[in-house]
């Protein structure tokens, strides 16, 4: 690891023949730098802090002394070394007093030189060491007080006793006698949650104050006192800025820490209301606000059934006249969030998945629809999720009337096939079948093309032809009576269509299945 060291002294050899030594004996260890006196050396030092400062005491401008006092009061002070004459040495020993960690007497003697500097590595070392040893147990004890928090509030357990004495032995208790949790949320924005984690990151926030991110990637803050969660919410909406994104659920205050989960869960419910007030003023919901909201309005799950019996009616405007049964004004304005959770709940089970199970999958846009509607929390506002439940609804309306005609059409088909088979050797016509079957005469002629791949006198033909083949392999009427036997008055009418299909005439056809046999 290369170090930086200063060097100041106004003898420029004396600058010159310390770094050339310095560079000679430790080659590649040291960044040197050279200034000429005190005030060039703090210039320098500003630029660029030096891990170690070598200083002259007596110099023009800013003396050593002067320099050294400086340096000593900065929060990250170089290790110091002074060079001094022996009429200096009155000064040195008041250099001693200002954290100098050694002198040197001039002129100087190389071996005396790296011996200094071998000291200020060991005590260098030596201090990293117990900076690194600090950082770890904060580390660790930081580790365990959001590992503690993480399990009490994941767990279903509200006993205030014991969560208590596990954060007691977290150190959690230093939050008491008063704290706040909030959570922060942007609403899925990754890049307003990174920049929100940069701005209270940048902050000193002490030890009276835990900021977690969850899986959901919301933040969590326990924050002692109310003036550092003010001044982090305040943090949180300058880097949000113009977004209404973010939203902060604050709890109310807590005054044992066993009340660590009450709190948190009072900031969870809180940053659910978003769904209803939108972006509150300042971005911020108290639970103090939301706790006196209606728990007793019940979902009216038979306006839910209705809704599921209706899909495949083409009945929209009661359909969403029922919509607004469920999401009707007073609901709005007085129900507790958890009315809201139940009606999605209920049109998940009792509506979508409902459909999806009788009649499996549907288009990619409607499934696209059904997994987001699925998830209350999906949606910025509560009008949101009622316009994607409602468009979802005349989707799987249209969906499940369009199955519905083409199984009843099936059915139909089914019993015009059954006629044609029964009467294809009689003067029969589409109108006739259609009518038979009690379809439109156009409409059955597209549906029947749709289910046969045939137009129907193109099905007719083939399945008169097949019943001829057939009488002239096993019979040995003539081929006029087979014409009549399969519909056709005409045997010219017969012959002509027999070759359209078949290629060769019907007595031909005769003659060539006889032949096979032998």
């Amino acid at each position: 690891m290369t170090r930086t060291l200063l060097i100041a002294d106004d003898e420029r050899n004396i600058r010159l023949g310390l770094r050339a030594m310095i560079e000679r004996q430790y080659p590649g260890q040291y960044h040197i730098m050279l200034a000429a006196d005190g005030v060039q050396a703090l210039e320098e030092f500003e630029r660029q802090p030096a891990e170690i400062v070598i200083t002259d005491i007596r110099m023009p401008e800013l003396d050593g002394i002067g320099l050294i006092k400086e340096l000593s009061g900065l929060p990250a002070a170089p290790a110091l070394l002074i060079l001094s004459g022996y009429d200096d040495f009155q000064f040195a020993k008041e250099a001693m007093k200002h954290k100098v960690r050694d002198y040197l007497l001039k002129p100087i003697v190389r071996e005396d030189l790296f011996a200094a500097l071998e000291r200020l590595e060991q005590d260098l070392a030596a201090r990293q060491e117990l900076l690194d040893k600090l950082a770890s147990t904060d580390r660790y004890r930081e580790g365990l007080r959001v590992r503690t928090l993480e399990a009490i509030w994941a767990e279903p357990s509200h006993d205030e006793a014991a969560i208590r004495d596990r954060c007691i032995e977290a150190g959690l208790h230093a939050f008491e006698p008063l704290y706040h949790v909030a959570i922060v949320d942007t609403a899925g924005n990754q890049r307003l949650a990174m920049k929100i984690r940069e701005a209270v990151g940048g902050r000193e926030l002490g030890d009276q104050t835990i900021l977690i991110e969850n899986k959901d990637n919301q933040l969590i803050l326990l924050a002692q006192g109310t003036e550092i969660a003010l001044e982090l919410s305040k943090a949180m909406q300058a880097a949000a800025g113009n977004s209404n994104e973010m939203v902060i659920g604050i709890s109310t205050p807590g005054q044992s820490i066993g009340e660590v989960k009450t709190r948190f869960e009072e900031a969870r419910q809180a940053i659910k209301y978003r769904l209803l007030f939108g972006r509150p003023e300042k971005g911020v919901i108290r639970y103090g606000q939301i706790k006196d909201r209606n728990r007793g309005i019940y979902v009216p799950l038979e306006t839910v059934r209705k809704l599921a019996n209706m899909m495949g009616t083409d009945r929209e405007a009661e359909i969403k006249a029922l919509l607004l049964e469920l999401f009707y004004a007073k609901a709005l304005d007085e129900a507790d969030i958890g009315y809201f959770e139940a009606v999605s709940r209920a049109l998940n089970e009792l509506v979508f998945d409902r459909v999806f199970n009788a009649y499996g999958e549907a288009s990619v846009d409607i499934i696209r629809m059904y997994r987001k509607a699925g998830n209350l929390y999906h949606f910025a506002s509560i009008q949101d999720y009622i316009r994607c439940v409602e468009g979802l609804l005349f989707d799987l309306n249209d969906f499940v009337g369009s199955l519905k005609s083409a199984h009843i059409d099936s059915k139909e088909m089914a019993r015009a096939l059954e006629y044609i088979h029964a009467t294809f050797d009689r003067d029969i016509s589409m109108a006739m079948v259609s009518n038979h079957v009690s379809l439109n005469y156009s409409y059955f002629s597209e549906r029947f093309k749709e289910f046969t791949g045939e137009s129907f006198i193109g099905y007719l033909k083939k399945l008169r032809i097949a019943k001829a083949k057939e009488l002239l392999e096993t019979t040995d009427d003539r081929v006029y009576e087979i014409s009549r036997r399969v519909g056709y008055d005409n045997p010219k009418q017969f012959n002509r269509v027999f070759r359209e299909l078949e290629g060769i005439t019907a007595q031909e056809y005769r003659h060539k299945s006889m032949t096979e046999k032998r």
